[in-house]
């Protein structure tokens, strides 16, 4: 299902041994910085100063120090599980996958037995009549060679979970990085190749073969990347819809055999598919045919090793990290084996490690709070709606009747996952590893056929994110983000509408963005807007993408505005509509002054500081180009530049940075 994230990945990170603050705190702002200049720094200047960048990270922010301090209770779960001898299931099962991933001597000494069966069976291809087997085992492991294939929610019937094909097969971070002719990104081509090569030679490959296995490598990378349809293409969903049948595809692409793929993944009975890019499968069908046997073996077998790398001996962790985080995201140390296994066990066993955080550290009345305060935005979200002076009537109602149809998960699943049927040894890393994403896999491609389940999570509890679902049309928040500084009961609403209030303002607002607004009530593809109406809004998005694409991420890189534009309508939107529900709620008794400051200037303070954070330059440059959202000093500073209502509390004059004054952008 479509999805937008408040970040760009679910964070759990190591908290650094000198990071202090837990929440909203006024010795955070530096006040020898003008708010009208630079709110970013205003607000978040002394944290900054106080939080340098740990050596294990290439960012930290609030979210990180949030997820760290989730971490430490998911590491204490863990930990007791782990030698625990009456456990529960739920604890046996994680107590184990943490064995195993911390027994960093029995990994080492098995060396790559544990994965050489795959291996050999990669070998033992003969024939590329065969490569339909070892595809669909790969995918069902985790990797993703050639193409991608799983259920999803139909765009055109809201009420059916299909079959999906769509591409993948990439090995860096996004199919631009292929082509880009700047100096940098030829470095890191470079280092990329170079990167292969050693994998293969930890493999066992001599020089020579591991150098032509990287070569190989690259070129057929190169060629599905060609291929690939870019981010912001794929922001349209438009642009992904391209249903057919199966006997269509396989004239598509009859070099593959898709009878074979689909029996073996379980799915013999699939008719009807979507295509999300023909292109590419077309393209597809000339490389299996021109590629050779040899080097298609090659390919497999690199892809694999990716996934497993992880979990095998040390010299495969190191070059893993080295070129993945050190060179792409300039982290300077790898973060402890414990945060990684934490960060393995929340990811392959998300939902049994979820329901013992929950227990320790999701207070009882926090559902209760959070939607009281998600009703007051919803109420203040409609109120925007109707008074926009651009919008017709008849769009008007199909918007509201859209917002009121919206649904709320908050914290925890009302029914977790059952993992029982998952084998997980406490002496197995690698095989616990393929057997997670084997039962996900087949979890997921059961649904096919089925209508989708609304109260089903894609994000685990401890998780410090939020995120809106345009085809359930619900908003989520799960319990890990629903702590300071972001929520903290024993703060003024002031700073809690700036931050959690903001949160599901945000949320609510990506029904409504560039690529939310194509999806109707009911969480169908279907374009509900009049034509006039969908030139207003146009008119307005292209303010905002022009906005953000003059900001400067690092040396020559700008933000790609089309790319960030539905993170910025909802940020911009968001913190809009949770303004006027926090004004609403204070209308007939107005709170003082609390140290020294309004509470307008509070809420926006509240708003500035839980996106506090600093990026290593090799992130800034990675985020620009792949990530959907702003950094945060752009979420803060782009959006209050282009409100009055923030430029009055601080009396701000036209002229100063944060005021854009007639240049404002403004969709909700």
């Amino acid at each position: 299902m479509v999805t937008r994230r408040l970040i760009g990945a679910a964070l759990l990170a190591a908290i650094s041994a000198g990071a202090q603050s837990t929440g909203f705190n006024v010795a955070n702002i530096d006040k020898s910085a003008e708010p009208c200049s630079n709110f970013f720094q205003y607000a978040c200047g002394n944290w900054i100063k106080n939080n340098p960048i740990p050596s294990d990270r290439s960012r930290w922010s609030r979210f990180e120090e949030l997820a760290a301090r989730n971490e430490n209770i998911l590491l204490d779960i863990l930990q007791t599980s782990a030698v625990k001898t009456n456990g529960s299931p739920i604890e046996q099962k994680i107590g184990a996958y943490y064995t195993a991933c911390m027994d960093e001597k029995g990994i080492e000494a098995k060396g790559l037995t544990p994965i050489k069966s795959e291996l050999d069976r990669i070998a033992a291809l003969k024939d590329k009549s065969g490569l339909a087997d070892l595809l669909e085992r790969q995918h069902a492991f985790g990797a993703a060679p050639l193409f991608n294939f799983y259920a999803r929610v139909d765009y055109k019937n809201s009420q059916l979970m299909i079959g999906w094909l769509d591409q993948s097969g990439l090995g860096l971070p996004d199919r631009d990085y292929y082509f880009r002719d700047d100096a940098k990104s030829a470095e890191i081509r470079t280092k990329y190749v170079d990167h292969v090569t050693r994998m293969f030679s930890l493999a066992g490959y001599d020089a020579a073969k591991a150098a032509s296995a990287a070569k190989a490598i690259m070129s057929l990378e190169t060629a599905l990347a060609k291929a690939s349809q870019d981010r912001v293409a794929r922001r349209n969903a438009n642009n992904l819809n391209h249903p057919d049948t199966v006997d269509g595809l396989k004239a598509l692409t009859p070099a593959f055999d898709w009878k074979r793929y689909f029996d073996k993944s379980g799915t013999t009975s699939l008719r009807n598919i979507n295509i999300a890019n023909p292109e590419f499968f077309k393209i597809l069908n000339e490389l299996i045919t021109t590629t050779t046997l040899d080097d298609l073996k090659t390919y497999l077998t690199w892809h694999l090793l990716r996934v497993a790398a992880p979990t095998l001996p040390s010299a495969f962790v190191n070059e893993d990290f080295d070129f993945n985080q050190r060179v792409l995201t300039g982290a300077k140390e790898m973060r402890p084996r414990s945060k990684r296994c934490i960060i393995a066990v929340d990811r392959d066993l998300g939902e049994a490690l979820g329901q013992k955080y929950v227990e320790l550290a999701f207070a009882g009345n926090s559902k209760a709070k959070m939607l009281d305060m998600v009703r007051g935005l919803e109420k203040a979200m409609a109120e925007d709606i109707r008074q926009i002076d651009w919008m017709t009537p008849e769009t008007k109602k199909r918007a509201i009747e859209k917002l009121e149809a919206i649904t709320e998960k908050i914290g925890y699943p009302e029914k977790w996952l059952d993992y029982s049927k998952l084998a997980i040894a406490s002496d197995d890393a690698l095989g616990n590893l393929l057997r997670a994403n084997e039962f996900e896999t087949r979890r997921n491609l059961d649904k096919i056929g089925k209508p989708p389940n609304p109260k089903e999570w894609s994000m685990s509890p401890p998780t410090v994110n939020a995120y809106y679902s345009s085809q359930l049309n619900s908003i989520n928040f799960p319990a890990g983000i629903l702590q300071p500084p972001f929520f903290d009961a024993k703060l003024d609403d002031a700073v809690n509408y700036g931050g959690i209030g903001a949160v599901i303002g945000h949320e609510l607002t990506h029904g409504f963005d560039d690529s939310g607004r194509r999806f109707d009530a009911k969480g169908n593809l279907l374009d509900w807007w009049t034509p006039a109406d969908g030139k207003e809004f146009e008119k307005r998005a292209s303010c905002m993408e022009k906005q953000y694409s003059e900001y400067v991420a690092i040396d020559d890189v700008r933000l790609n505005g089309k790319l960030t534009l539905g993170e910025n309508v909802a940020d911009n939107g968001g913190l809009r509509i949770a303004l006027m529900a926090y004004l609403a709620s204070i209308a007939q008794n107005r709170p003082d002054k609390i140290d020294g400051y309004t509470p307008e200037q509070r809420f926006f303070l509240g708003w500035g500081q839980v996106w506090c954070s600093s990026m290593t330059p090799e992130a800034e440059r990675l985020r620009a180009q792949t990530d959907p959202h702003s950094p945060g000093r752009y979420r803060v500073n782009g959006v209050l530049s282009n409100m009055p209502e923030f430029q009055q509390a601080f009396g701000c004059k036209i002229g100063q940075p944060m005021v854009r004054g007639d240049n404002a952008c403004k969709v909700w």
